[in-house]
């Protein structure tokens, strides 16, 4: 590695975000310009190492979470925070959908002061705009230890376009983001 791409991949930083099924949010933020890798896992619970399985019974305290790495450079962590409030509904505690559990949740790890500050002026901005029915249950707490989830679910949505739980609840998500985000796409090649 060249000193750099040693120096940008020093600049480079995290986010991990909980906002219901890790694959919906995955499959969100790998198109975004800007995210250098986004990894699905388990955060927030009081088990380590935790299983899939054993996160799915709800009694490991582990959200599913994203954890994303992204060169502010190129996106900001308010425009990360921003597409995050914009695909997934956080006014309903424990429950994204028909997906229901503490596992479920909407929350922010937050990796620096920075962050937090960011994040809570963020949060203070969509409770001020009105935009959902509820109020905000949006938990904001320190990034605690990040588990990665088992391999198979990396990268869930593009491997499986045409599972029914792809098509119907995944999809849809990805094509608000587009619609809404479009000048954050990530150009294909």
């Amino acid at each position: 590695m060249s000193n750099q791409e040693e120096l940008h991949e020093n600049r480079l930083e995290k986010a991990t975000l909980g906002g219901g099924c890790f694959w919906c949010l995955e499959a969100v933020y790998q198109d975004v310009e800007g995210v250098v890798d986004v990894e699905n896992g388990y955060a927030g619970g009081t088990l380590a190492n935790p299983t899939y399985e054993a996160v799915c019974r709800g009694t490991t305290g582990h959200a599913e979470v994203v954890q994303i790495t992204f060169d502010p450079d190129v996106i900001t962590y308010r425009e990360i925070l921003e597409i995050f409030f914009a695909i997934h509904d956080p006014t309903t505690p424990n429950r994204q959908g028909n997906d229901i559990g503490t596992q479920y949740r909407s929350v922010i790890f937050y990796h620096s002061p920075d962050q937090h500050k960011v994040a809570q002026e963020v949060m203070a901005e969509i409770a001020e705009a009105d935009l959902w029915d509820g109020p905000l249950v949006t938990e904001l707490t320190p990034a605690p230890t990040f588990y990665p989830a088992e391999d198979y679910h990396r990268r869930y949505y593009k491997a499986n376009p045409f599972q029914p739980y792809c098509m119907f609840v995944i999809r849809p998500k990805v094509a608000k983001f587009r619609r809404g985000f479009a000048h954050k796409l990530r150009a294909r090649s």
